[in-house]
Formats: C-alpha cells, structure tokens, sequence
C-alpha cells in the first residue's frame, strides 16, 4: 500500500543517509571500494567502456570528440535541466534519459548543419545522476548500491547478503528521488501521480510503499518492485519475545506473524523435565507504567484445548518455573540487541556497483 509521506521525525535521518551516500559515493569513485563482476559487465559496457542502457542525467559529465575538428572536444556537464552546450551549437542539446549512443547522434545530426558527416564519438567519464540507494536493517551486509541499470527489490537484498533471522514481515521503500527517465506505463502513471500529490511542505514528506516479505518469497510479481536510485530500502526487524527458564534452550525469539505462546515453547525446544507447566507468567509492557502487567497461564490447559492458546506481544517476557533467571541474563539479552543495532546503523556503509 503506497503512503504519501512520513512524519517529520523521520525526515533527518533520510536525509543524513542520503547525504552520507552522496558523500561517500564521492569519496570512494573509482576505488577498491567499489565491487564489480566481470559476469555482470559482459555484453554490457560498450567499446567506451560505458554501460550501455544507462541514461544521462543532469550532473552527468560526458568527454565529447568529434574527428579532425578540435574545436568541439572537451569535458561537457549535463545541466540541471538535462541540456548540454555544444561550441558554436546555437540551442543547447536535450540529452537526458538518453543513451550515449543517442546523445551521439543527437549531437552529430546538430553538427551536420556546419560539418559534412561528422564523425561524433561520447564517453560518459563522471556518472552523478545516479544517487546510490541504500539497503540496511535485517540484511546481511548494509550496501549502497550505485544502479546503472533498471535493479528490482529481491536483486538488490541479494547484493547485501539477503536477509537475517530478526527479519520481520515487512520491508519499507522510502522513495527520496523523483523517477526521471520512466520508461513502462507503470512508471509514467506512478511519475505522473507523485508529481501531482506535490505539495508546498514536500521538505517534509517523503513518499514510501509496503512490502510483504512472505509474498517476495513466493515470487509475487507485485512485491518486487524495481527500486530506484535514491531509494532507500529497510528491511524491518521483527519485535522479539524472551523465553526463560525451563525450557530446552532460553533465548530471544522474533514475531514475525502473530505468534502463541505454545508457539513460542516450540521453537526454543519445549519444556524441560522439571517445568512447572501450570505455573507459567508472562511478564507484558504495560503502557504508561513501570511495573509490568502479569498474565499467570496454565500451558497444560491450552494443550488439553481447554483454554485458549494466548497471542504473545512485543517483549512478552515469558518464565517458565523450574530454572532460575537473574535480572543480568535478562539485561545482557536485551542490551545486546540494543548495542547490535546501534552498530548496524553506526558503520560505514560500503558501496557496490551494479552494472
């Protein structure tokens, strides 16, 4: 479901990821930082050594030949409105959303007005059009990722290692760029309706859409859109619960779906031998207070079906008696999942290319 924009809050930290993109896409061009596949490269990059399907942008910078005439050599920057100036070219050149190819022949059929068959050669030497997404939270390995050509959702968690256990069911797509080049009927609709929903306060929205993680999975069309440069793309963690004492192995498990409480017994081994069943508390943040709401739950009527199984919430503590828990095995769970995604979203972000 698309939204049309997110709360204020929000805003700086899309803003300092992005300009730390932008910053660190700069600082790292054309170094060991940058991964590349000669796999991918191959029948893509041109004799200039340019990806062929890309498309010029404003900022882009093209290094221009013409054969035997000089005068028309040089370094030329795509301006803000997709326009390049030729010497003696009275109009200036639309170039953007065009190929180098097609920047090619537009600018020879302009020149053929003073020269006979000019023998026009474009490399595009300095690619800024493109700002690096950015894929981070319950992946793998946090990337931006410099898309020189049309990349969709499922590539793009692929390049940053897929995702992790914590994930939870959904992903969100920050859109922080306007789509400049559509190119399906798709694209030109969705273009058509973001310029349209445009507002005076746009400084402060952001356009964003929802994506299930379960259908991306089993390979529905519609929750694999293609991610555009600029966007940014989270893959949510789920919200975990505890299970302590006497149960095979203690541990943080994470709620991806709704998830019972006999659920949750399963997936950390079941109850040890010497579990008190019938004594079983789940401790759950009550709003407003410190003091947690208690819920005494007897698990041998639910598996006798004689009461109903019990939906668990967000850091439900669950305690089994028959094993001691102290409040530091608590702590260093919960402090070590605090202090990872600090981390997660401290650290560089490295950039890879996808060519």
């Amino acid at each position: 479901m698309r939204k049309t924009g997110i709360a204020i809050a929000l805003v700086p930290l899309l803003c300092g990821l992005m300009a730390s993109a932008r910053a660190q896409g700069a600082g790292q061009s054309g170094s060991s930082g940058v991964t590349t596949s000669s796999e991918a490269l191959e029948g893509l990059l041109d004799a200039s050594g340019t990806n062929r399907y890309y498309k010029v942008g404003p900022g882009d910078v093209l290094d221009i030949r013409v054969f035997g005439e000089p005068q028309f050599n040089g370094p030329v920057e795509v301006d803000e409105d997709g326009n390049i100036e030729i010497p003696f070219v009275e109009k200036p050149i639309k170039v953007k959303c065009l190929t180098r190819n097609e920047v090619r022949k537009a600018i020879a059929q302009e020149l053929a007005r003073y020269l006979r068959d000019p023998q026009v050669s474009v490399r595009v030497i300095e690619q800024r059009s493109k700002t690096p997404a950015i894929v981070y939270g319950a992946v793998r390995a946090p990337q931006r990722l410099q898309m020189l050509r049309r990349v969709r959702l499922l590539e793009v968690l692929a390049s940053a290692g897929g995702v992790t256990e914590q994930a939870g069911g959904t992903i969100q797509v920050f859109h922080t760029e306007p789509i400049t080049c559509p190119e399906t009927e798709e694209e030109m609709a969705l273009a058509a309706q973001e310029k349209a929903q445009q507002t005076t306060d746009d400084v402060f929205r952001v356009p964003f859409d929802v994506y299930n993680l379960e259908d991306l999975k089993l390979g529905k069309p519609e929750a694999n859109p293609i991610i555009r440069p600029g966007d940014i793309v989270i893959v949510q963690e789920a919200a975990p619960v505890y299970v302590t004492g006497a149960v095979v192995s203690p541990q943080g498990i994470y709620l991806r779906e709704t998830t019972s409480l006999m659920t949750a017994i399963a997936m950390v081994g079941g109850l040890r031998k010497d579990a008190k069943p019938n004594e079983i508390k789940i401790y759950r943040r009550k709003l407003g207070s410190l003091e947690p709401e208690i819920i005494k739950v007897d698990f041998n009527e639910i598996r006798r079906q004689k009461q109903k199984d019990i939906a668990l919430k967000p850091y439900d503590i669950i305690e089994v008696p028959g094993a001691t828990v102290t409040k530091g095995t608590l702590m260093q769970t919960l402090l070590g999942s605090a202090f990872s995604s600090v981390t997660t979203l401290g650290t560089a972000i490295p950039l890879r290319v996808i060519y």
